[in-house]
Order: structure tokens, then sequence, then C-alpha cells
């Protein structure tokens, strides 16, 4: 059976939602300018071989929607080339991978593009007025929860209701708070330490290996993220008030921020593998998604790191490296605590809260850091994993081709 090996990574820098360097910039152009860096770093890959564009995007309206990947194809080119959009949310450019995973397994094709992408500054709002059905009832559960008539969080099933799938992504990070015993001074401790991860990542130069700078329209070079506060302090961070519900504990200094992005990856089969001059290489060897109740979606890495070590044949105690999305510091420290995961393995260069988080950018991002990782420390196994909105898992795991 053929095996899936990454043989280049690529990803923009990421800028800040709205007010940050890639405001103007479509999410397509961000997607074919990953796309197209990444296939610079494997000269020696015939073209003809890439059998499809699969490209992960939580958002599809406006400049997002009609097939964002066909429009990527295109923009590089090659309007020989198919392309699907898929939408899993934050994991949707780990789901793309995983799509061209199975297709290499299957013998349908020797080499894929996974591409995640997300303009969150450029995302079209509905008309005033405009909504979907479902939103009023799920403003007014959340309205009760804030007033705090509802208490301390517990399973809605209990009750003989249905999860709120249209709860806001902050007040899931409160539910896990809760549900899982996570203190507002834990949280704080957590993000400092992205930031803090992430500034010595920017000063050992690892940030400028991973990053490819884009030079905008007006010639301005943007090759750092936006987001990266390294000044804070645990007393600044404790100074913040909570933004998602009155006397809770998750605040802007411990969440993720809104950004812009996209990274991309080439995916070949072990035999092209073989033939290519590729700086990094990894086998995927197994990917699981999990669903979980809408209202703790933090906690999605939990049963899909398991899943994907089980079907590996591994154990926590074997990974080298474990990348998890930093959406809020609650649901990582949660998720880490039941995994029983090493600390020190976790998010050693810093995450998304400190870099931030286009949605459907990120799990191509964590892969190709997680691959960077791999090769500069000389090292084996890595996990990258994530929570989803609206209640699910995913996760992969990676082996270094030497």
């Amino acid at each position: 059976m053929p095996e899936a090996v990454v043989v280049a990574s690529a990803r923009t820098p990421i800028g800040r939602a709205h007010k940050g360097s890639l405001t103007d910039v479509r999410a397509d152009d961000l997607a074919a300018f990953a796309a197209s860096s990444a296939l610079e770093q494997v000269p020696g890959l015939d073209p003809s071989l890439i059998e499809d564009l699969y490209l992960g995007a939580s958002n599809h309206t406006g400049e997002q929607s009609q097939n964002l990947a066909r429009r990527v194809a295109v923009l590089l080119g090659r309007d020989d080339l198919p392309g699907v959009a898929v939408n899993r949310a934050c994991a949707s450019s780990i789901q793309t991978t995983r799509m061209a995973f199975h297709a290499i397994r299957a013998g349908e094709g020797e080499a894929f593009l996974s591409v995640g992408a997300e303009s969150v500054s450029r995302f079209r709002t509905p008309p005033e007025g405009v909504e979907h059905p479902g939103f009023d009832e799920a403003r007014a559960r959340t309205a009760r929860r804030a007033e705090g008539d509802d208490g301390p969080w517990s399973d809605p099933r209990e009750h003989g209701a249905l999860p709120d799938y249209y709860i806001p992504m902050g007040h899931t990070a409160e539910n896990v708070a809760e549900h899982s015993g996570v203190s507002r001074e834990d949280q704080d401790a957590f993000a400092l330490r992205s930031q803090q991860q992430y500034a010595a990542a920017e000063e050992s130069g690892f940030n400028a290996r991973v990053i490819t700078p884009l030079t905008l329209p007006d010639g301005t070079v943007v090759d750092r993220d936006d987001s990266p506060r390294p000044q804070t302090t645990l007393e600044k961070l404790g100074q913040l008030q909570p933004v998602f519900r009155p006397g809770g504990t998750v605040t802007a200094g411990n969440s993720c921020p809104l950004n812009d992005g996209a990274a991309a990856l080439v995916v070949v089969s072990d035999r092209v593998a073989a033939t290519l001059d590729a700086p990094l290489k990894a086998r995927v060897l197994g990917t699981a998604a999990t669903g979980i109740s809408p209202e703790i979606m933090g906690l999605g890495p939990v049963e899909a790191t398991a899943k994907v070590l089980q079907r590996c044949g591994l154990q926590a105690a074997d990974l080298d490296v474990i990348e998890i999305n930093e959406a809020f510091a609650a649901q990582v420290i949660a998720s880490q605590r039941a995994l029983k995961l090493d600390e020190d393995k976790v998010n050693v260069n810093g995450g998304a809260i400190a870099l931030g988080h286009p949605f459907g950018m990120t799990g191509a991002r964590l892969i190709g850091q997680a691959m960077h990782l791999l090769q500069e420390r000389d090292e084996e196994l890595a996990l990258v994993t994530l929570c989803v909105g609206m209640g699910q898992g995913m996760a992969l795991v990676l082996q270094r081709v030497a």
C-alpha cells in the first residue's frame, strides 16, 4: 500500500483581522501564494503528477465562496488541475491533508496540494436584519447563561435538551473551564507562556524559517506575524476583563485573536518522495476525527488524539513534538491534562494565542510547524490536534522521514 509523505510546507505571515497587514489581500490570492511557495520547495516534482488541489476554509461566503480551491488552481496557472473546497471549520486543512492521505493510500494519485486559507477581514456580513432563524434562540440561551440563571455548566442532554450548536466559541471556553476546573490564573500563565515561547522562536530565527515573506501590491514586504505581544506580563493579562461571560475567566489575552493567512502542503506517495530532494519529509501515520457536545467543543482533541494514537499503535509518551491549536488557553490546558501530555513537548514555539488562528489555515500551519520542529530537533514523531467549532476534534500523527 502506498504511503503518504508531506514533502513541502509553506505559510504566509499571519495578519490581524480588520486592522492588520493582510486586510486588503483576498483569500484566494493568499492561498495561491502559499501553494506556489510550497511547490517551489520541490522543483523536482513533475507538475503533471499533481492529481488534485484540496483547500480548507471555515467560511464559504463572499470571496471565499464558489469553490475557492478551483480559483486557486487557476491562479497557479493550472487550469488543468481540479480543486475542491471543504469545511471542517478550524480543522479544515487537516481534513484536506487527510483527503490526500486517503487518496494516496487508495492508489488514486501520486501527488496532491493541501491548502488552508482564511481572510476574516474580508468575510461578507449578511444584510441588516437577515440572520439564521436559530440565532435568536441561541442568543436567548446565551443571555440566560450570562445572567447566571443556568448555574454551572452541565450537559444539556441530562435535562432533556439538545446541545446549543449556535453557542459562541468564547462561551464554550468558559464551559470547558468550569467543566475541567481550569482557573483564570492557569489560563493567564499559559497565555504568557505562548507569548514568551513565540518570542524565543522569533529570536532564534525559527519563525523566519517557516514564514514566506509576502510582497503587497504597494511594494510593502510582510514577513512577520501581526498579533504577538512579547512584552505582555502576568500583571497585564490579569487586568483584562472577561469578554464572554460576567464573572468568567476567558479574556482577550488568554484567547486567540482573529486573523488572516494561508498555508500549503505538498503531499506525495512514498515512491515519489524517494525521488525528491526535499528539505522536509514526514509520513502521515494516521488521522482521526471525533464528535463532542458543541457546548464543550474545546475538549475535542482528547478523544481525537486517543483514537489516532490507538490506530497508530502509539502512546502519548512516544510523541516528540505536540502541536495543539490554542483557540483558548482553557481548552488546551484541559485537553493536555486529560491526555497526560508532557508540557515540555507541547507548543514549544508558542501557538495561536500569540500568533493567531486564521481558521482554515491553521491545520496546514500546524503540520508545517511540526515538520520543521522534527527536522530541527532531530526527532521522529509529532501529533497535531485541535478542537473544532460546533463540537468536533481532529488529530494527525507524523513520522519524520530521514
